[in-house]
């Protein structure tokens, strides 16, 4: 077994929810101690509800000329329903107990790691190499929200954040905003005296159905993801919640889409004698990356020196990256094999786990020599 997936596999049978990484935590910091190097762990659990905030380490530099990098992972995963056994099939990493693997981000953990451990096993230059790893990325990149990025001496970094082929760059990612909804309308006996009711989850459905959800466009989607309401099948329901998001990669489009769907939320809740509730918040911003930029330019180069055509796209989801671009840094996320996120089936090759530690160091070195 390759010093990459035995990391790997380690660090995916910890289970390590939003907001309890703990475990997974102490044994990267572990890791990174064994190498000689300092950790050092932030506040920011106390501040987001974690049980760690980020660590962040940092190798100085070898020579006084070239870019430094940094690379940033997410040590949470989406809350598994099981436990978690990772087993290696036919060159493939699975969870044989039915819930996710944890791939995400775990196994861009596990390469960063393992070729800062190349980086500092074998002596090889760099021009300064930084390490981020942080809590509750999934439910709003919280642990990149609250790090103070003054900390960080390199201007440009990498996340391995997109679930695809090694060699797809991510030029951009969309802006996201959430609208959370709460109707309320009277409630009332629904067989004595429905009439003097004022059903919230009937004026919610009709809000819903007027609504334009899924993919409006190549840039633009909407989704309503949640909703719960009323407190028994013989009362007209007073209360009705739903949670609601939007994204696009424009902007303009975004704000016009959200202003649309609170009109539709406002026009149902006003016809069925409701009174309705909304609060916006924007979850993060988008940013779009042209291909003669230099995390690109490097990224590209990185990517033919380990054997692969690099090709571009856009990511519908967010990452820490998109935290670290709106702070005025260069983050480029790249994909890196895994497949399947977020479900049963996740899984990532045993090859592409080997071939980021590849494409990992190649980016130190192109970092390196740039001028």
């Amino acid at each position: 077994m390759s010093d990459v997936l035995e990391l790997f596999t380690e660090l995916a049978a910890l289970a390590s929810p939003p907001g309890e990484e703990r475990e997974v935590a102490d044994r990267v910091i572990s890791y990174l101690r064994d190498l000689a190097l300092e950790v050092d762990e932030d506040d920011a659990g106390s501040r987001i509800g974690s049980t760690i905030g980020n660590l962040f380490c940092r190798l100085e530099p070898t020579h006084g000329t070239g870019v430094p990098l940094f690379f940033c992972a997410h040590l949470d995963t989406v809350p598994p329903q099981g436990p978690i056994e990772p087993v290696v099939e036919d060159g493939v990493v699975r969870n044989a107990a039915g819930t996710i693997l944890g791939a995400d981000n775990k196994s861009a953990v596990a390469t960063m790691l393992e070729a800062t451990r190349r980086v500092v096993a074998e002596s090889r230059p760099h021009a300064g190499v930084e390490l981020l790893f942080t809590p509750k990325e999934e439910v709003g990149l919280e642990g990149a929200v609250a790090f103070d990025q003054k900390r960080l001496r390199a201007r440009t970094g990498f996340v391995y954040d997109h679930a695809g082929p090694i060699g797809e760059i991510i030029l951009g990612a969309p802006h996201q905003a959430s609208i959370d909804v709460h109707i309320r309308g009277r409630a009332a006996h629904s067989g004595m005296y429905p009439e003097e009711g004022r059903s919230a989850i009937a004026a919610a459905a009709r809000a819903i159905a007027d609504l334009r959800l899924g993919r409006l466009d190549e840039e633009t989607t909407a989704n309503v993801g949640e909703i719960k309401g009323g407190t028994a099948r013989n009362i007209v329901p007073e209360h009705c919640f739903f949670l609601a998001e939007a994204r696009s990669h424009d902007e303009r489009k975004l704000s016009e889409l959200v202003q649309e769907m609170l009109d539709a939320i406002t026009f149902a809740a006003t016809g069925a004698e409701c009174d309705v509730e909304t609060r916006v918040e924007k979850h993060f911003s988008g940013y779009r990356f042209k291909q003669d930029a230099l995390p690109v330019r490097l990224a590209a180069t990185a990517l033919e020196q380990s054997g692969y055509q690099p090709h571009y796209g856009l990511s519908g989801g967010g990452a820490d990256a998109n935290v670290f671009n709106e702070r005025g840094l260069e983050c480029l996320n790249l994909a890196n094999g895994m497949a399947n996120i977020h479900t049963p089936e996740e899984q990532i090759a045993v090859e592409d786990l080997e071939r980021m530690v590849d494409v990992t160091l190649e980016l130190v070195e192109a970092a390196r020599t740039a001028g």
